[in-house]
């Protein structure tokens, strides 16, 4: 169906609904007389008559009744789709699909979910945590959460939170037989656990600050594994040394489940962004969440 053949059964429905020319040519904003050539077109392309005209009213043949009984349905649930459309333009409602690793959920996102909740009662969020690097305009999603160095150009960056600091830390179990390294180098006589992505099979690098510039080490990888939870967790269980986010271990710090070592040479990078792909045209929920998860002051 091309869009006047769309043009002359919405143009018949109308004259049907309100039984007058006049009115109906009101309403879709035309004259009369278009409106009435728009349904002959029709009745002429059908090859039956449709309507039964007389100067003071309008009725429905056999064959009007028949089709207007079929369309009528279906232009009033093409009008509720455009206005449910419409509604979430306007109004923040419906489902806010993101992509995230896990340490960015934990650290820059359910903190502040039930204040978004409160907030926005009628969006819904999907959140998949994804490691990898993932396109997330491909994969069907409104936005996603890296690092700030990790995003394309060609993708809209909001920070979401500041800087932030890798830490490495250790139970104090692994220390009890082991001596503290004192610097990056001292790192090649310690066991150590290392995040690897699934998609490529990189290792994350241990990378450090030192006087004269970047420290790269090699450490030995007596484990690696895909997810900073588990890394978290074998590293509170003695397997080795982990190389995580400050705000993730922190809590453990404080409580003593773990010790942190080398914090002069632990270097600060850009902190996490919600990204996306444009502005125009975006669903009130999105551009909501969006707005509420922005750093305001760094």
């Amino acid at each position: 169906m091309d869009g006047a053949e769309f043009s002359q059964l919405k143009a018949f429905v109308a004259v049907c609904d309100e039984r007058a020319f006049g009115r109906a040519a009101k309403r879709l904003a035309i004259s009369p007389s278009s409106l009435s050539r728009t349904v002959r077109a029709l009745e002429s392309r059908l090859g039956i008559r449709l309507l039964n005209r007389t100067t003071r009213s309008v009725g429905l043949t056999e064959a009007g009744s028949i089709l207007y009984d079929r369309l009528k349905p279906m232009m009033v649930g093409m009008d509720e789709a455009v206005s449910a459309v419409g509604s979430h333009q306007s109004e923040p409602k419906g489902v806010v699909r993101v992509n995230l690793p896990s340490m960015a959920a934990q650290i820059a996102l359910l903190p502040r979910l039930r204040q978004f909740r409160l907030a926005y009662p009628d969006v819904r969020l999907d959140l998949v945590i994804d490691n990898d690097i993932t396109d997330v305009v491909a994969a069907g999603f409104d936005a996603g959460v890296r690092i700030g160095g990790q995003i394309s150009r060609d993708m809209i960056a909001a920070r979401i939170t500041r800087d932030l600091r890798m830490a490495v830390v250790g139970s104090p179990s692994y220390f009890a037989d082991r001596p503290p390294p004192q610097a990056p180098v001292d790192l090649k006589n310690h066991l150590c656990l290392t995040y690897k992505w699934k998609s490529t099979g990189a290792l994350y690098p241990w990378r450090f600050d030192g006087v004269d510039g970047v420290i790269d080490v090699d450490v030995e990888n007596v484990l690696t594994i895909n997810d900073t939870e588990l890394l978290l967790l074998a590293a509170r269980e003695g397997l080795g040394l982990a190389y995580l986010i400050e705000d993730l271990v922190e809590p453990l710090v404080e409580r003593r489940e773990l010790m942190r070592v080398l914090k002069p040479f632990c270097k600060v990078f850009p902190g996490f962004y919600l990204y996306y792909s444009e502005r125009s045209h975006m669903a009130a929920s999105v551009r909501a969440f969006i707005d509420f998860m922005k750093v305001k002051d760094i």
